[in-house]
């Protein structure tokens, strides 16, 4: 029998070893007999093989002639029947496990089948075994999994067919075992033009699954003793992201199907995942079926049915869910949201789709979520209008017999124009635009679109007038297109035009006004905190992390001497605030609440600043408490620059210079952070007859 082995690997030297090294070589290898459970027969003619190389490699003419032989291309070595067996565990020995694995399954097979009860059989049956084991080691070393698992399973099929070494067997299956997630992994990451190798991860991963009990593990498995329910949590999500949207729902409704009520709520994202990124509503009603139906411990699904309402543009509905929610924090944080309810539900939509539905899928490409373009969608239009005619909801007629728009005031319409498109320009968020209406036919002559009246106006006048209707048509609710606006009510682009045209006019009153205002900059030196704020998202884990306000009354904090920089302010109710005015809020807000994060005093502004800061800021010092440090900031406004304006909302940008220290309650300096400039942006909104600051974003 040829071996692919030379005698310096059979010996462990390079080719280049002196024969002091070979010797040296020689005499470890002797001492480091397998004692893995080889008869003695073989493992004496493996000392004779190493003696036999050793002596050949020490002779320099025998060696010359070897080399020669190596370097006209004879690398195998031929080895008798009767020293087979001792060249094969040579050959294991020296980092060829897979080869010799390949061989000795061949030499146990007919018509090589050795005598039963041999000591040959015995010793290859043990080498089977070992190399078996050693090239599933060798093959996960190279993340090859499915390979590794390959050389287990004939390794125990063969035992099993021998009928010998039960307990290395039993080991072997136990490996096998351990390695199922590994090549579950290996065969759903491969490229998806391996369609047979993913089908086969993929009825793996459910077997799994169903063995464990779903993805609870309810079940007491074969897998518990390695893959606890926190192990396989985290395989679980580093597997998910090579499974395309569809085959998540596959698996989740199975599973669902079989009592897994955490598989229903991830059908659920699924379900929801494929409606919106494909443009499939309906698949938003089976989503929206399947959480109604799920009892899970501690979810609060109003919100998350309220999304899916306001995606399906029943506008009422999702509302009404954000506002039967059990989240109190939730129900808080919209009763004040400076702006408009709507567009504080669109907030929360848009990053719950972000951060919670859209991840985790192979085919789907997680990207900023716009919700305009959701609604404009021409399916999306299509399928919402046939629920409207089908529910009867919304009629044209209906609307023109309210007369909504003509109740109200031209002055105190064009506000809440301005207000709304403001407040989405400000924010740069997605705007549904309330529900398509389906508009009737108007029959009357009168009404119809006379093309030839704007053939003959100048077309830069038209593009502007069609681009103003498409921003305020979203504040009226409607979803018709510009054609189809046009066509059908011409005379609303009156009415549009001439609001348009009465809210310029207020806007250049507006501006002459502050312009003639002078701006001034100003630097106090103060101690304030400016946080590096994570822009805190509100739809992160449904608000559920949000804690409850602890009290304002500190009675912890240690006696300081520190001297404090005051004044008396007053709320800020001026209709239209100046930056001074604003700059003096702003520096109010950070003295104060850096007195507090020193321990120095209360935090009292809730004339000033929103609840929601306060509450914030409190338990940002609760927090310092418990670690038993305080913090030392001293800030300064470098400049203010007013951002976006308008009735009920203010946004400015300002540079502070800026340095914290953190101090132990002992006195000890633990750190300092000194940033200059620190850019940051305050919000400030009209509620309650008076400015507030109600939000700040660091670090832009």
């Amino acid at each position: 029998m040829e071996l692919p082995l030379d005698h310096f690997r059979l010996i462990g030297v390079t080719p280049s070893a002196t024969s002091e090294e070979i010797l040296r070589a020689f005499q470890l290898r002797l001492d480091k007999t397998p004692n893995e459970g080889f008869t003695y027969e073989v493992l004496t003619q493996r000392s004779e093989l190493l003696r036999l190389t050793a002596d050949l490699l020490t002779d320099p003419e025998s060696r010359r002639e070897y080399e020669n032989l190596l370097l006209n291309g004879n690398s195998g070595l031929d080895f008798s029947s009767n020293r087979e067996v001792a060249g094969l565990i040579l050959l294991w020995e020296s980092g060829s496990p897979k080869e010799a694995f390949k061989i000795t399954r061949k030499a146990l097979q007919p018509p090589q089948t050795p005598a039963l009860g041999s000591s040959r059989e015995a010793d290859l049956t043990l080498l089977a075994a070992l190399t078996a084991r050693d090239s599933a080691i060798q093959e996960q070393q190279l993340r090859s999994y499915s390979n590794a698992a390959d050389f287990l399973h004939e390794g125990i099929q063969l035992l099993q067919r021998m009928g010998k070494l039960g307990d290395i067997r039993k080991e072997l299956e136990e490996d096998l075992v351990a390695l199922l997630p590994y090549r579950i992994l290996d065969l759903l990451s491969r490229d998806l033009n391996d369609q047979e190798s993913h089908k086969k991860g993929l009825n793996m991963l459910e077997n799994l699954i169903i063995k464990r009990g779903g993805l609870e593990g309810n079940n007491k498995s074969e897998y518990k003793d390695y893959l606890n329910q926190q192990e396989f949590e985290a395989f679980f999500q580093q597997i998910k992201p090579f499974l395309t949207v569809q085959e998540q729902i596959d698996l989740f409704l199975e599973l669902q199907k079989r009592g897994s009520l955490e598989a229903g709520f991830l059908a659920f994202l699924s379900l929801t995942a494929i409606g919106f990124s494909r443009r499939k509503p309906e698949k938003l009603f089976e989503a929206r079926r399947i959480l109604k139906k799920l009892n899970l411990t501690g979810l609060d699904s109003m919100p998350l049915v309220g999304c899916l309402d306001l995606l399906l543009a029943d506008i009422d509905q999702a509302s009404a869910r954000f506002s039967s929610s059990s989240d109190e924090n939730l129900r808080d944080w919209l009763n004040s949201y400076p702006g408009n309810k709507l567009e504080a539900i669109c907030i929360f939509c848009k990053n719950w789709l972000e951060n919670d539905v859209l991840v985790g899928y192979r085919d789907i490409d997680a990207k900023e979520v716009d919700l305009d373009s959701w609604f404009e969608d021409r399916e999306i239009q299509e399928f919402i209008e046939k629920l409207e005619n089908k529910s009867n909801k919304i009629s044209i007629r209906s609307n023109l017999q309210n007369q909504q728009i003509e109740k109200k005031s031209t002055t105190k319409t064009t506000e809440e124009f301005d207000n709304l498109l403001d407040n989405i320009n400000d924010r740069k968020l997605p705007w549904p635009g309330g529900i398509k209406q389906d508009y009737e036919k108007v029959e009357n002559k009168e009404n119809e679109f006379n093309e030839e009246y704007f053939k003959k106006k100048p077309i830069e006048f038209y593009n502007f007038l069609v681009e103003k209707i498409a921003e305020l048509k979203f504040s009226f609710g409607e979803f018709l297109n510009d054609k189809e606006i046009i066509n059908r009510a011409p005379y609303l682009i009156y009415v549009y035009a001439f609001l348009i045209l009465f809210a310029f006019g207020i806007g250049i009153g507006f501006l002459r006004n502050n312009l003639k205002k002078s701006i001034q900059e100003e630097t106090i030196v103060e101690k304030s905190l400016i946080s590096i704020d994570k822009n805190q998202k509100i739809s992160e884990k449904y608000i559920q992390e949000i804690k409850k306000n602890p009290s304002s009354k500190l009675n912890s904090f240690p006696e300081k001497s520190t001297s404090i920089i005051s004044y008396e302010f007053k709320e800020l109710n001026t209709a239209s605030p100046s930056l001074e005015d604003i700059g003096n809020l702003i520096n109010e807000w950070l003295l104060n609440k850096s007195n507090y994060l020193a321990g120095n005093s209360e935090i009292n502004l809730s004339k000033i600043v929103s609840k929601g800061l306060i509450d914030r800021t409190i338990e940002e010092r609760q927090n310092d408490i418990k670690k038993g440090i305080y913090k030392e900031i001293n800030s300064q406004i470098r400049k203010i620059d007013l951002e976006s304006q308008s009735s009920s909302r203010i946004v400015v940008l300002v540079e502070l210079n800026y340095l914290e220290r953190v101090v132990k309650n002992s006195g000890e300096f633990v750190n300092e952070t000194s940033l200059n400039p620190l850019k940051v942006k305050y919000i400030l909104g009209f509620s309650n007859k008076s400015w507030k600051l109600v939000d700040f974003v660091s670090g832009l």
